[in-house]
């Protein structure tokens, strides 16, 4: 077993299986943990939609890190923007970026809405995948500074591009992730925020990834 889910593991007391099976659907599909703990009993297991709850906030940020560890490279050509999510009832924003085929680059949850929360999520997205050629962005004057900071530090600077058509694609991502946020009816803190979303957004990534890597195997099945 992987060290880092063997460490979290010596305090939850509960079929592996079971709790992995919980977790996956709860950030794969828009269910409430209600609707969890009914599917459950449906199978014969007694599990209390709270339990449900620690299980993810325990199990995801390990998760999360080993699959960071082991994340495919994704394409030099970036969409990038933020969306709204609610914190306790008050508006937060999760910025995001995907590459042109679709795969989910990076994502961060910030506080505010401005060039510092913009350059931080760069800084993470290159510290993950390098530096990209070209960034797409919309009419945000934050995220351009960020971009212009980060370039008057660099050698080649990346190529920013502010078409909005472009960023259809981030944008219409940003759907998944509200259609999974809506049934947890907000989030009760930032922190339950950030790792309930990291968990989506990795659900996300690994989805991406499988649909590319079925799209290569059907384009190389039909030139044999």
């Amino acid at each position: 077993m992987n060290p880092e889910v063997a460490k979290v593991l010596k305090r939850l007391h509960y079929p592996l299986e079971v709790m992995l099976t919980c977790v996956r659907w709860y950030v794969a599909y828009p269910l409430s943990l209600r609707h969890l703990e009914e599917m459950m009993a449906e199978r014969g297991i007694s599990v209390d939609h709270s339990t449900v709850h620690r299980w993810a906030l325990k199990l995801l940020p390990a998760l999360n890190k080993i699959f960071r560890q082991r994340k495919r490279q994704v394409g030099k050509s970036w969409r990038m923007d933020e969306t709204y999510i609610l914190v306790r009832g008050q508006w937060k924003y999760l910025y995001r970026a995907v590459d042109k085929a679709g795969n989910t680059i990076d994502f961060l949850l910030r506080a505010q809405r401005d060039k510092a929360a913009a350059r931080r999520f760069f800084e993470k997205a290159i510290a993950q995948h390098g530096q990209p050629d070209t960034v797409t962005i919309d009419g945000s004057p934050t995220n351009l500074a960020a971009l212009r900071d980060i370039n008057a530090g660099q050698a080649t600077p990346i190529v920013v591009r502010r078409v909005k058509y472009l960023n259809n694609i981030v944008e219409q991502d940003h759907r998944a992730i509200k259609r999974q946020t809506r049934p947890m009816l907000g989030f009760k803190d930032f922190r339950c925020a950030r790792i309930l979303l990291g968990g989506i957004e990795l659900n996300e990534m690994n989805a991406s990834h499988l649909l590319t890597c079925r799209r290569h195997q059907n384009a190389q099945g039909g030139g044999s």
